[in-house]
C-alpha cells in the first residue's frame, strides 16, 4: 500500500494581503526600481574605479572603493527582494537599469580625483532618490521600506562623507 501523496503544482496566483493597497505597492515598487537602478549603476561605477584607480592614493581609494561597492551589491540585493516582496518583478538587466537609472555611467578611467568627485555626486543622488520614497512610504504607512531607504541613506551619506575628506589636503 502506498501513502504517498502526490502534490501538483498551482500556478495560481496567490493574493498579497500585507496591509499595503495595490496602488501603494506599485507606487513603493516604482520608487524601489529607481533606487535601484541607481544603485546598480553606482555599483557598477564604483567597482570599475577601485579597478582602475591610480595616483599617490591608490591603496586607500582602492579599499574604500572595494568597501563601497561591497556594500552596494548586498544593498541591490535587499533592495531587489523588497520589490519581490510587494508582488513586483525587479528589474534585472543592465539596459533596464540604464534605463531607468538618472546616474550617468562611465566609460573612461577619469583621474581619482574625477572618480572621487563623481562617486560623491552618485552617492548624493541615491541618497535624494530614497529620501523621496521615503514620503511615498509615509503615504502608504510602510515602515518596512522606510527603514531599508533609511539604512541606504545612512549608508550613502558615510560614502559620500568618506569620499569628500579624502579631497582635502
Amino acid at each position: 500500500m502506498n501513502d504517498a501523496v502526490t502534490i501538483k503544482p498551482s500556478h495560481e496566483r496567490i493574493d498579497i494581503n500585507i496591509g499595503l493597497s495595490e496602488q501603494h505597492r506599485q507606487a513603493l515598487s516604482d520608487g524601489l526600481q529607481l533606487v535601484l537602478a541607481d544603485s546598480y549603476t553606482l555599483l557598477g561605477k564604483t567597482h570599475g574605479f577601485h579597478w582602475n584607480v591610480v595616483g599617490p592614493q591608490f591603496g586607500s581609494l582602492h579599499a574604500m572603493f572595494e568597501e563601497q561597492y561591497q556594500d552596494l551589491q548586498e544593498a541591490v540585493d535587499e533592495i531587489a527582494e523588497r520589490i519581490r516582496a510587494l508582488g513586483f518583478l525587479a528589474p534585472g538587466s543592465l539596459s533596464q537599469f540604464l534605463k531607468l537609472a538618472t546616474i550617468e555611467d562611465e566609460h573612461e578611467a577619469p583621474t581619482a580625483p574625477d572618480m572621487i568627485r563623481q562617486l560623491v555626486e552618485d552617492n548624493e543622488t541615491v541618497v535624494r532618490g530614497c529620501r523621496a520614497l521615503v514620503q511615498t512610504c509615509h503615504e502608504a504607512d510602510d515602515t518596512v521600506t522606510e527603514d531599508l531607504m533609511n539604512q541606504r541613506m545612512r549608508a550613502h551619506e558615510k560614502a559620500a562623507w568618506m569620499l569628500r575628506a579624502s579631497l582635502q589636503p
